[in-house]
């Protein structure tokens, strides 16, 4: 039978999870955003959907630590749990105070429901609210980057979950529709979880701008910098896939040529501060969990950086 979905906050994650799901054959129910522009748009992407906007004339409003309110939803909740699964795909930070102002106005219309968010950081907590009035809650978080403006594909993403029994059983039934590979993560784990993610791989957008930005004062354009770093980068990341991070380690830390470093340190101390410390830090990082004498190549490596 065909299943319904009403995704709550389609930004990136929302509209592309709607686009998948209805690709499968769902049917997408309402989507809410914070205006009817929005809402639409959204819908058009999807490419199904009734478009609904959260909010009177202005919107939603978000007073001190953007808290929403009763008087703030002026939309058909109706329709909204009229679905079988209630997507939140909403800011980290508004989640709870609006998960408490949707329960508040479905009421009894959560018995028997699946409510799911995609925090990477807050659990099934965030939607105790639903489960008081008797839905299934939990938390579906894909391990993918949703930034620009294409959609990522999501086979053999990995989906981490976790949540009401019933919950679990259906966000591992969506990964693994979505051609994602679902692992069940404890509660107290998921912040470790993100901060995987983050330093692995978000800090990297300022590390390859640091990159760039050192090889412009070098005299590079932009464009001959990225032709100089991109391939360098994806090489890397091959090579990390293939055989792991200590295997493949390069460079002059990994080598133990310590007068380079010292000479990075030196060739870094004009321009932004924050890109020597980062090398610092980066260094000493390297130096404590990849080399093999840890103790050794960090007393050289501070030596060396003169920290």
């Amino acid at each position: 039978m065909k299943r319904t979905v009403s995704i709550v906050g389609a930004g990136r994650v929302g509209r592309t999870l709607g686009r998948r799901l209805h690709d499968l054959g769902w049917h997408i129910g309402a989507v809410v955003t914070r205006s009817g522009a929005k809402s639409r748009d959204a819908v058009r992407v999807i490419g199904d959907g009734t478009p609904m906007r959260l909010g009177g004339s202005g919107g939603l409003h978000f007073r001190e630590r953007r808290t929403a309110s009763i008087p703030d939803l002026a939309l058909d909740i109706d329709q909204v749990f009229a679905a079988d699964v209630i997507f939140f795909t909403t800011a980290d930070d508004i989640l709870p105070s609006l998960a408490r102002a949707f329960a508040k106005l479905a009421g009894e219309k959560s018995r028997g429901k699946i409510v799911l968010h995609t925090s990477a950081t807050l659990d099934r907590v965030a939607l105790a609210p639903f489960a008081r009035y008797g839905a299934a809650v939990g938390s579906m978080h894909p391990m993918q980057a949703f930034g620009g403006s294409v959609m990522p594909n999501l086979k053999n993403v990995i989906f981490a979950v976790e949540g009401d029994p019933q919950a679990v059983r259906m966000a591992e039934s969506i990964a693994k529709s979505l051609g994602g590979i679902p692992v069940p993560i404890a509660t107290r784990d998921k912040a470790l979880y993100h901060a995987a993610a983050v330093i692995a791989a978000g800090s990297l957008y300022a590390t390859i701008e640091a990159g760039l930005h050192l090889l412009e004062r070098a005299g590079f354009t932009r464009k001959r910098a990225g032709q100089t770093l991109f391939p360098l980068i994806r090489q890397i990341f091959d090579n990390i896939e293939r055989i792991g991070p200590r295997a493949a380690w390069t460079g002059p830390l990994s080598r133990g040529d310590y007068e380079i470093v010292a000479r990075h340190a030196r060739a870094l101390r004009t321009g932004v501060p924050e890109i020597r410390k980062a090398y610092a830090a980066l260094a000493m990082l390297a130096a404590s969990i990849v080399s093999g004498d840890p103790y050794q190549v960090k007393k050289r490596t501070a030596q060396a950086l003169d920290v």
